[in-house]
């Protein structure tokens, strides 16, 4: 059994894609966890098969390894604002924090999201510079902006002290100070193993410990992942839990798992101040307390922010329903989303009728995240378009507001700020440096941003970085301008002839292929005007049995605009529905009245 001043457990934080898991890596590597001639994939921490597609952590990450007689517990956690949830529930655990900070880019809308976090619950990070290897870097200047993010956000005198080193996560190795020479990561383990606090712990005291993570093995079940508080705990002892409700109940404990590297590992027994998952208890929940049956005590539960965005989950009414998914019925999709509210207490659900389940979470990927993954799952379902959680104060409907970082080429800066105006954005601070380079800073609401990004991808060529983190709830902003061009509808069921699509694409974008299934209702493009078009795609040339003298003309087809899951939900607006299967992603109008039919007669 471990001496619990032996242990360290810290927390990686950082805006997206400022370099936590590759550090990670270096640091795994370096420990000797791995043998020498076994190759190890990129972002090894990033196991689940979307964030390896998307590019970023989703869910936080355990790993442990021991270095000079310590055992380090290290948490990788997700750098993207809507995945908040999985940062608070586990900086509980954690004794300090590597914030690390992009030497070149400077501290970011989600930098000050989770530092603040870390400085509330009275954790001293530890600052790592890293890519100092990057072209254009400038570690003094981002420092000096990093200790101003520090006093701004309320940190104490002591916090203000923290420790900070430069490294690059891709070429292995930290440094104390700039000129020293770069060799490994050993100065930055150093530093973990010196200035990190041992946990406080007792084990001495009974046993106690709260649950802020879930994990599932098919052969064991449900396991409940936390830090010990204090005490010990054994394989086949007793404990009682107590729920968020207060209810206790009596279990046994199967098995107990504590990391290292990639793996779990089975033992015996664990003492206070390590992190382990226990297994033995079916309806562990996150927050729930595991304490000695003879000394119950329940610890706060764990709170996080409230959802900002919610979307409504429906069967698929679609013609195609059940061709492509297997679970296509409303209590399948009920009984899938109530095993993610037992283990995600990020994501909040609600019933507003039989018919759909209200899914609220921090952002459209949060929710689009779930969404995909119940898809890769063989589900069917349909989608409403997302909505902003109001709230209700003294009579008044407040709605949520984002603080929105841009970051553009100099040459597109006017349309964004065009863009963002009609949406109700107000600049806060706007500066072009001397590559050409345009940094703003925007209060924006939660509404102007849904449907943005994509559209603001297209108007910087895909050469901009957007981020924003919620900021507080505001007085209604008024009417925001939503999607300015109307859909081809299609007004029949039938295969796409590409005859009709030569024909079609002068009137606008088209979202199909010739040959493509479609039914009447289904949205096959984009009009060029801003009202809603319903059109015969399926119509083929007329035949006659006169020859022709010369050969027919050659039909050329621009490629169709396709969506992914996101950017579907972004742009239907509140009469249209995403179609999601497991194959394909496909939007329609709610309802096609008589009047619409004659309408385009």
């Amino acid at each position: 059994m471990l001496d619990p001043k032996k242990i360290r457990n810290i927390a990686i934080i950082a805006h997206i894609d400022h370099g936590k898991t590759t550090l990670l890596d270096s640091l795994l590597l370096q420990t000797g966890l791995f043998e020498a001639h076994k190759k190890m994939p990129e972002r090894m921490l990033d196991s689940n098969d979307q964030e390896r597609e998307r590019g970023i952590t989703i869910f936080a990450k355990h790993t442990s390894f021991t270095w000079e007689g310590f055992k380090i517990n290290l948490i990788d956690t997700p750098g993207h604002a809507d995945f908040s949830g999985e940062v608070e529930r586990v900086l509980g655990m954690c004794s300090s924090v590597l914030l690390l900070v992009d030497a070149k880019e400077g501290p970011m809308p989600q930098t000050r999201f989770v530092l603040s976090k870390s400085l509330e619950i009275g954790l001293k990070p530890i600052v790592v510079l890293n890519k100092i290897d990057k072209p254009g870097a400038d570690p003094d200047r981002v420092l000096n902006e990093t200790f101003d993010l520090f006093a701004e956000l309320g940190a104490t005198d002591a916090q203000l002290d923290f420790r900070y080193i430069y490294a690059s996560g891709i070429k292995g190795v930290a440094m104390k100070h700039l000129e020293d020479p770069q060799v490994n990561m050993t100065p930055l383990l150093q530093l973990i193993v010196d200035e990190v606090a041992p946990p406080p712990a007792d084990i001495s005291l009974p046993f106690l410990m709260q649950i802020s993570t879930i994990s599932y093995n098919d052969f064991v079940g449900r396991g409940g992942c936390g830090r010990i508080l204090q005490g010990i705990i054994e394989k086949g002892a007793t404990v009682a839990r107590i729920d968020s409700t207060g209810k206790t109940t009596t279990h046994k404990i199967t098995r107990i798992e504590g990391h290292q590297g990639l793996e779990k590992i089975q033992q015996n027994d664990a003492c206070a101040g390590d992190i382990v998952v226990l297994s033995g208890i079916e309806d562990i929940m996150i927050g729930d307390t595991l304490c000695h049956p003879d000394h119950p005590q329940q610890l706060p539960p764990i709170t996080l922010e409230e959802p900002l965005v919610s979307i409504d989950i429906s069967v698929n009414s679609a013609p195609f329903v059940g061709k492509d998914g297997q679970h296509v019925t409303m209590n399948k999709i009920k009984e899938r989303l109530l095993q993610e509210e037992r283990a995600n207490i990020s994501l909040k659900f609600t019933y507003p009728s039989q018919e759909a389940v209200r899914v609220s979470g921090r952002g459209e990927l949060h929710l689009a995240v779930l969404i995909e993954t119940m898809r890769r799952e063989r589900f069917e379902m349909s989608l409403g378009k997302p909505q902003v959680v109001r709230k209700k104060v003294d009579d008044k409907i407040l709605e949520p507001m984002q603080k929105a970082h841009v970051e553009i080429p100099e040459e597109f800066s006017g349309a964004v700020i065009e863009e963002l105006a009609k949406r109700k954005g107000v600049m806060q601070h706007l500066q072009t440096n001397e590559y050409g380079l345009s940094k703003m800073e925007y209060i924006v609401p939660t509404r102007g941003l849904i449907g943005f990004r994509n559209k603001f991808l297209t108007m910087t060529r895909g050469r901009g970085i957007l981020t924003a983190v919620f900021l507080s709830f505001a007085q209604d902003q008024g009417l925001i301008p939503t999607r300015a061009r109307g859909v081809l509808i299609s007004d029949r069921a039938g295969k796409v002839n590409g005859y009709a699509c030569f024909n079609l694409q002068e009137r606008g974008t088209l979202f199909v292929n010739p040959g493509d299934e479609v039914y009447e209702g289904m949205i096959v493009g984009e009009n060029a005007k801003e009202n809603d078009l319903i059109v015969n795609i399926c119509r083929g040339k007329q035949l006659t049995n006169v020859r022709a003298s010369g050969t027919d003309e050659n039909i050329i087809l621009e490629p169709p605009r396709r969506f992914t899951l996101e950017q579907a939900i972004d742009y239907i607006e509140d009469d249209e529905l995403v179609e999601v299967t497991p194959s394909f992603i496909r939007m329609r109008k709610k309802h096609l009245t008589e009047n619409d039919r004659k309408r385009n007669r």
